[in-house]
This record gives C-alpha cells, sequence and structure tokens, in this order.
C-alpha cells in the first residue's frame, strides 16, 4: 500500500497535479457537496464533510470555493449541478481488479468514458459485486518516513484503534477501521502530525504483484481514469514493488 503513495508522491513532483489544479479543486468541490448533502454542514458532527474540507485545504483550495460548495451540499444555495455517487467495477490488463469512484451529473457519460479508456487500455467493464468483494473500505493515513519515528507513529496508531501500520523508506501507512478515523485523526491533530494523506479509501484484501512492465500498463490505465472529469480515485489490486517503482521514477 505505500507504494501506491509514493507513486502519487512521483506524479506530484512531475507536475501533474499543479498542471490540473482547476480539475483538482472541482473534484474536491464534489466531495464537499455529497458530504455536506449526506450529512449536514457542521464538520464537527459530520466527519466526512470534516475530512473533505481537510483535503481541500491540504490541496490549497480557496475558502471561499469551499463555504460555497458546503452551501451547494445543505441546499443553502442552488447554483450548480445535481451530483450523484455512483462506483464502477472493472479490469485492467494482467487481471488486475480496479473499483472506479465517481461523482457525476450524467452516469451515461460517465460510464462511456470509462469503458473507452478501459477498452484503449486492453482493460474491460465488470459487472456489479463481480469486483467489489476482492476491497474493503477503511480510513487511510500516509505520512512521510523523514522526520517521522516509526515506533511512536506505531504507538500512537495503535492506541487510536489502527488496524495496520505499514513502513517503508519512503512513508508510514497507517490503516484502521472506518469508525476509527476521526479518533486516529485527533490523535495526529493532538501530536501535532500532519498526514500527506487521510481519507476513507477502498483498500485490496489481496494484491497482485507484476513484472516492471506489466506493471508499468497497469498504472497507464489508473492514470488515464484519474484524468476524466468525473472520476474521484481509482483503487486496484496492483501492488507496486520496488523494480516498478524504480522504473516509475525514471519514466
Amino acid at each position: 500500500m505505500s507504494g501506491h503513495s509514493h507513486w502519487a508522491t512521483i506524479r506530484r513532483k512531475k507536475g501533474a497535479a499543479d498542471a490540473k489544479r482547476g480539475q483538482l479543486f472541482t473534484r474536491l468541490a464534489r466531495e464537499i457537496v455529497i458530504a455536506a448533502r449526506e450529512g449536514g454542514g457542521d464538520p464537527g458532527t459530520n466527519i466526512r464533510l470534516q475530512y473533505a474540507i481537510d483535503k481541500a485545504r491540504a490541496n490549497n483550495m480557496p475558502k471561499d470555493n469551499i463555504e460555497r460548495a458546503i452551501k451547494r451540499g445543505t441546499g443553502d444555495t442552488k447554483e450548480g449541478n445535481d451530483y450523484e455517487e455512483i462506483t464502477y467495477e472493472g479490469y485492467a490488463p494482467h487481471g488486475i481488479a480496479l473499483m472506479i469512484a465517481c461523482v457525476t451529473d450524467n452516469r451515461n457519460r460517465t460510464i462511456a468514458e470509462i469503458r473507452h479508456i478501459l477498452n484503449r487500455y486492453g482493460g474491460t467493464m465488470a459487472d456489479v459485486g463481480s469486483v467489489a468483494w476482492q476491497f474493503h473500505r477503511a480510513a487511510y493515513f500516509s505520512l512521510p518516513a523523514t522526520n517521522n519515528d516509526p515506533d511512536a507513529i506505531f504507538e500512537l496508531a495503535v492506541e487510536a484503534g489502527a488496524d495496520d501500520v505499514e513502513f517503508d523508506e519512503h512513508s508510514i501507512a497507517v490503516i484502521g477501521p472506518v469508525e476509527a478515523f476521526k479518533e486516529i485523526s485527533d490523535h495526529f491533530q493532538n501530536a501535532r502530525i500532519e498526514p500527506e494523506e487521510a481519507e476513507l479509501r477502498l483498500i485490496p484484501n489481496n494484491e497482485v504483484e507484476l513484472d516492471p512492465e506489466e506493471t508499468l500498463q497497469v498504472l497507464r490505465v489508473v492514470e488515464a481514469l484519474e484524468d476524466l472529469d468525473d472520476v474521484q480515485d481509482v483503487y486496484s489490486t496492483l501492488s507496486i514493488s520496488d523494480a516498478a517503482m524504480a522504473a516509475l521514477e525514471t519514466a
């Protein structure tokens, strides 16, 4: 799992995120709208909204944009489209399972775009339920390995209710049950530790490791899907090996 965080860091360093900041803000705003619509506009009582706001702030989204998105979600303003959440299931090349989380105002457009990308890169759409069983939803936090004491992070995470803590030379991943998200987040905040990522995400029950070239083929599919406006996140059963990571860094 940590390999995925390192891959995301590599992409940021190459400027992919900065080049599409407008698209990023659109995705963040949609998350806030959905969260506020489902649980109300008070982040103190709506943990999903608090997470969405924290994620927006971490990406330097302007305060006015955040407030407008909350008002749209609570119905205080009627601007914009009516969004819905939907997750599509599919396969990338080499049998890697994909869960493609979307927020859209047009299902037909979204599924057509996803199907086009999968077909283009040698993947396929999957029937509902045929892939979802390979994942579970969890609280996920990623911290840089530099300047963080692994033992201290481990003790703090376990105390807060985490199920697993994974270490590599680049990052520390903390994984716990969904209901422990706020407790883990509060523990980090009280310890003045700021995660690079803090979210509810789908975690694969088992991962598949491919050779470096096959890994790159799968990641090209994931990147193409993530570039679609309606796609919020793409989760996969791919395990990124050290050899594949080295190839990514030079690609």
